[in-house]
């Protein structure tokens, strides 16, 4: 198993996250310094510890695979089973090139090695890229399965279990390397070319695009990519590297064998990569080091010295994914702790006006003066195996207009956005983009077109700081993109548009934060970031204002009316009154069909939209008496909790109480910490300090199983259903372990009383309902079982008016049962709802007190929560 030495020739909020990014154009490339000076004194170390030049030359070798590896597996997130494959056919090639074709060759092997890896490399890629995640590693596993057997049985061409011997290292140049030292140097210079190229590569517009498709790969293609072909590059290079290290390897030992294609070397070079640490740079070259001394030091003692080394491997997978260089890490920060900031979002600076033309994007103005393209839906149709998702939908956004999409949740309208991007194929109709016809195609060909989205629920690359999510938007449509070689971070035209974007999306401030640690509503301004730096000529955005507070749904509204005065902008949103205000044209959609399209005024009017749609209105609903049932018995009490997320101090010295029967707000800007508070609460982001009583226990410390099973329940936002199980399986899932006798009990019966609709749908695919009847259900699994307290973060978000009546309704009813602890940016029905307020800004309690004069006081309002 593995290379044999003897064969030498001479021979969770929980866990930290640890980030990688692709490397950066420096002045001083540090890496490959590090690389040069080990190179130089590996050797020297060997020899010090009793191990020999042979030994320093086979660890440069596998630093050569595993660097090739590595551009797969931690660059690109393609894991592969079966290098070993291509390492050993390297190996042959060579052999075979210099025995047949050019005997006592060096080179002639070598490079005729590396051409036919690269060749099979490429038909290969093309057959197993077609599948992606576990297919695609199988499918490299039986590759290398095959290429064992053919290498063992082949014996006319591989020599089978004896191998092909004879091979020879010249004298070139009067220089002899035959001498271990002399081809040590070699293989030096090789490796060092080697890791000098792929960190280039990596600091490229083509190896930005690889960890953008690592990071997620859907939104690659939606930013414009054609994810595949940059996969397909990524697998022939780092195939063609290993091979390389195979011919190297061939001529270190003058031997080759069956051996390296073995499935047990692929996992040795896998584990490498891994125990090194896997998407950082060097990782691997650590990796193989360690791998040289375990195997040298450790066969001495056992013959079984690689059961240990997959015993290692499984521990640095259970407990340091990042490897030896995420220990180090952790072991530096012990030494020198990072210094702490604030949350991500608490660094934006205000956004400018926008009432100034400069703060316009210049790809807008430009696009001013022809308006951009219109789009035409005709008769677009949609199955899902039985079920008309949508039917027979028709209309036409115009130039520079603002077209709204509006409807009650499942009427289709997000079908729609997928039929016209290229996420889905339609069933019937055509998309006609600029009058040329777009249906069928991949969303990359639509987006280079000029047709970009936003997505409901964001989509982003969360370990990808916010200017990068950007940038890499703005470089798809650069005529670099493709490019290999030049640094990325050189082309000032695309750093000029993801400056741009930042400013013109009230984002400066954040340019480093990693997307994934902003905030929701900081997410949703990215998401819409990301789509406007793809240069549309039409843009598509779904539900842009969602979870972005008053202040910032204001500044957003005017940001897409003026986007709409230079481009057609096509928007599913449920504010109705932002909608009714800023809108050109609307179109209304009820069960998957077109209720309505006209203008503002028609629609606004139309009795059908009245009834299915826009139900009582928020500012009625609000207005509306309502009793409290809060009482003076306290059911929890929060004291100086703090909340970390990694180096970032979120929630500061935050206390709280809630009383029986009662409804507390939580209230603030995006970035605020109301999230994570509730987090906090239900154990998901445990708090480093302060208490928080409730029970006669402290849940500060506490799993959030255990703190569900004491009667809390916790609907988190977004809802977090577990998609392609039934609504019953779903609330199954929320009694199971919560039949305590902490708090009331709710059985299904129960439940039904307040969400009647869910009995109708309790074999449904969760997955399969509209947005509202998801939120029921979410509601229903939080409150399953026996629960006290139940915890609600944005249940408004992304309803239709109706819907959130609806709820609204339900909650009020709730507090005669519960205790309620709600976030939510409609405020007009939080402050009606709850009984009183706490308001946070930067993590902190800048306000407590009654909700009711919040309410009824705009100026009170804006005051206190800074809006």
């Amino acid at each position: 198993m593995g290379i044999d030495k003897d064969a030498e020739s001479g021979t969770a909020p929980g866990a930290s996250r640890v980030v990688t990014v692709s490397p950066k154009a420096s002045p001083v490339p540090v890496e490959l310094i590090v690389a040069a000076a080990g190179i130089l004194t590996l050797p020297f170390l060997f020899q010090a510890i009793g191990l020999t030049f042979d030994s320093a030359t086979v660890c440069l070798i596998l630093v050569i695979a595993a660097l090739g590896l590595n551009l797969l597996v931690g660059f690109t997130g393609l894991v592969s089973f079966g290098h070993g494959a291509w390492f050993g056919i390297g190996a042959y090639a060579a052999a075979l090139i210099q025995l047949t074709w050019a005997p006592g060759g060096l080179f002639v092997p070598v490079a005729g090695a590396v051409a036919i890896v690269a060749v099979l490399a490429v038909v290969a890629g093309f057959l197993f890229l077609r599948r992606r995640g576990v297919y695609f590693s199988l499918l490299t596993l039986a590759f290398t399965a095959m290429t064992f057997a053919v290498a063992f049985r082949w014996t006319e061409l591989t020599g089978g279990e004896n191998g092909i011997g004879g091979i020879q290292r010249p004298m070139l140049f009067g220089i002899d390397f035959n001498d271990q030292r002399t081809f040590y140097a070699l293989v030096g210079v090789v490796t060092f070319a080697v890791a000098a190229g792929l960190r280039r590569l990596l600091g490229s517009p083509l190896g930005r695009t690889l960890v953008a498709i690592r990071e997620n790969e859907q939104r690659a293609s939606f930013a414009g990519y054609p994810t595949r072909r940059y996969k397909l590059v990524a697998f022939v290079i780092s195939t063609t590297v290993t091979g390389l290290a195979g011919a190297l390897f061939v001529l270190q030992n003058r031997f080759a064998s069956a051996e390296p294609t073995s499935i047990a070397f692929s996992g040795e070079l896998l584990a490498i990569v891994v125990i090194g640490g896997m998407r950082s740079f060097l990782g691997p070259a650590l990796g193989a080091v360690f791998y040289i001394l375990f195997r040298e030091y450790l066969s001495m003692w056992t013959p079984n010295w690689l059961l240990w080394f997959g015993l290692l491997f499984v521990g640095f997978i259970l407990f340091s994914p990042t490897g030896l260089i995420g220990v180090g890490t952790r072991l530096w920060s012990m030494i020198r702790p990072p210094p702490t900031e604030e949350a991500a979002m608490a660094n934006r600076v205000s956004a400018r006006s926008t009432d100034r033309t400069s703060t316009v994007p210049g790809f807008l103005r430009e696009a001013a003066g022809t308006g951009g393209a219109t789009l035409v839906c005709d008769g677009l149709g949609k199955r899902f195996g039985g079920l008309a998702a949508v039917s027979d939908v028709s209309f036409t956004v115009g130039s520079r207009t603002l077209h709204a999409l509006i409807g009650p949740n499942g009427a289709g309208k997000t079908t729609v956005f997928n039929l016209v991007s290229g996420m889905f194929p339609a069933s019937g109709g055509t998309v006609r983009l600029g009058g040329k016809p777009v249906s069928g195609l991949p969303p990359d060909r639509i987006c280079q077109a000029g047709l970009a989205r936003s997505f409901q629920i964001t989509n982003l690359f969360p370990d990808l700081t916010v200017a990068e999510n950007i940038r890499l938007a703005s470089q798809a449509r650069h005529a670099h993109r493709f490019n290999a070689w030049r640094p990325a971070d050189a082309i000032e035209e695309i750093n000029a548009d993801t400056r741009e974007i930042i400013t013109f999306m009230g984002l400066d401030g954040t340019e480093r934060a990693l997307a994934g640690s902003l905030s929701y509503g900081g997410q949703r301004l990215v998401d819409m970031g990301i789509a406007l730096a793809s240069r549309p000529s039409i843009l598509l955005l779904d539900e842009p204002l969602a979870g972005l507070a008053a202040a910032e749904r204001e500044r957003i509204s005017g940001l897409i009316r003026r986007i709409a005065d230079h481009i057609p902008v096509l928007l599913v949103e449920h504010d109705v009154d932002r909608v009714f205000g800023i809108a050109d044209r609307v179109t209304v959609m009820n069960q998957g069909r077109v209720l309505i399209d006209g203008t503002v005024d028609q629609v606004r009017t139309d009795a059908r939209v009245q009834e299915v749609y826009i139900g009582s209105g928020a500012s009625a609903l609000a207005a509306r008496p309502r009793e409290s049932a809060a009482g003076s018995a306290v059911v929890m009490a929060a004291q100086g909790v703090n909340v970390f997320y990694g180096k970032s101090h979120i929630i500061n010295d935050v206390s709280f109480d809630l009383h029986e029967g009662e409804i507390v707000a939580l209230l603030g800007r995006n970035g605020a910490g109301k999230s994570t508070l509730l987090k906090g609460i239900i154990g998901s982001a445990p708090p480093a300090s302060g208490s928080i009583q409730y029970g006669g226990r402290n849940l500060a410390g506490l799993g959030a199983p255990e703190i569900a099973r004491l009667g809390i329940g916790y609907v988190p936002q977004g809802r977090g259903l577990f998609a392609g199980m039934s609504v019953a399986e779903n609330l199954m899932l929320g009694r199971l372990r919560r039949r305590t006798g902490a708090g009331r009990h709710w059985d299904e019966d129960r439940i039904f009383e307040f969400f009647p609709r869910l009995r109708e749908r309790l074999d449904t695919p969760a997955d399969y309902l509209s947005g509202g009847e998801q939120q029921m259900a979410a509601v229903a699994r939080a409150l399953h079982g026996d629960v006290r307290v139940l915890l609600l973060d944005e249940p408004f978000e992304g309803l239709s008016p109706a819907v959130t009546e609806e709820l609204f309704t339900v909650f009020d009813r709730l507090r005669r049962e519960i205790s309620i602890v709600i976030v939510d940016h409609n405020l007009d029905l939080v402050l009606a709802l709850s009984d009183r307020t706490y308001a946070l800004e930067r993590g902190r309690v800048v306000h407590q007190g009654p909700s009711r004069p919040l309410l009824e006081d705009l100026e009170y309002r804006r005051e206190v929560l800074w809006l």
